[in-house]
């Protein structure tokens, strides 16, 4: 049983309402956000409190199994100008050791900014500090991951041909 690390166009040819899990991956937590069957709408699901990579794994796919997740979309925390830092390297460990341990094909998404556009989100919506704190992980998930869908929509169209009503 083994993963692999695939382009995002590789996620076109999953079966028709597979659902994909985002990931937004920290050092204390792991939010976790589900697609819609149709792959076109992403919502928060749960936030993962990290305990040790085992026991993270063990809890991230079960969830995974629960709502028959066929691939995972997880943030790769590039800094600004596009280098890798100390957080994608632990990003990247964490996916190497998830790989031996699930088939599912796992896919990296940029997810610069999305901490600060969910929290911005939240400040202007006048959320106290514990609500934005008890969100922000699963939103910033969210945000990763519909940002994966709308670009795969795009590949789609441009594969395929925009959809006729």
């Amino acid at each position: 049983m083994t993963s692999a690390i695939v382009p995002l166009e590789s996620l076109l040819d999953l079966p028709d309402h597979a659902r994909l899990l985002g990931l937004d991956l920290g050092t204390k937590t792991i939010g976790l956000a589900l697609s819609d069957v149709e792959r076109s709408i992403a919502t928060p699901l749960e936030t993962i409190q990290r305990v040790k990579f085992g026991l993270d794994a063990a809890a991230l796919l079960k969830i995974a199994g629960k709502y028959q997740v066929a691939g995972l979309v997880i943030g790769l925390p590039l800094n600004m100008d596009g280098s890798e830092g100390p957080r994608v390297q632990s990003t990247r460990a964490f996916v190497r050791n998830l790989a031996p341990l699930t088939e599912l094909p796992i896919v990296f998404w940029d997810e610069r900014m999305s901490t600060l556009a969910v929290t911005r989100t939240l400040l202007d919506a006048d959320a106290s500090r514990a609500k934005r704190a008890a969100v922000v992980d699963k939103m910033a998930a969210a945000y990763i991951l519909q940002g994966a869908l709308d670009r795969l929509a795009r590949l789609a169209d441009d594969a395929f041909g925009p959809e006729t009503a």
